[in-house]
């Protein structure tokens, strides 16, 4: 599950890159859900100290509990480890780099991130759009 600012127009657009490059095969594993939905409520309540995440989260409900939600650039590793092929060597490759590292990048894109791109309302196509969590 890959949870995302909804009023983001470069977390948007984040989402439909990996809706246009993931794989067939990988595409029933992936939901999305902006985190001001129900879903993202939801999860918020579960995991309190996501009220101060405002970007992106992953959250792998199979998953040990102590990797069941990543944030940050854990969360956008994750993604694109999802993706698999050359966006699974990225992910690697981003993983050799210590996390506070990472997060201090991630964070200055973050920080950043509405300046990347206009506020925008992500309208999924009607072939995604059960893949959509409120």
């Amino acid at each position: 599950m890959l949870l995302y600012d909804g009023e983001c127009g470069f977390c948007a657009g984040s989402v439909q890159f990996m809706l246009a490059h993931e794989r067939a095969s990988r595409r029933a594993a992936l939901r999305f859900a902006p985190l001001q939905g129900m879903f993202g409520a939801a999860l918020r309540e579960r995991f309190p100290f996501l009220d101060t995440i405002d970007s992106v989260v992953w959250f792998d409900p199979s998953a040990r509990t102590d990797k069941q939600v990543r944030i940050k650039s854990d969360a956008a590793l994750a993604a694109l480890a999802h993706l698999g092929g050359v966006w699974r060597v990225v992910a690697f490759a981003g993983r050799l780099v210590l996390p506070g590292i990472r997060d201090v990048v991630y964070d200055a894109i973050a920080r950043r991130r509405l300046q990347f791109a206009a506020p925008a309302c992500l309208l999924p196509s009607a072939d995604t759009r059960a893949r959509f969590l409120p």
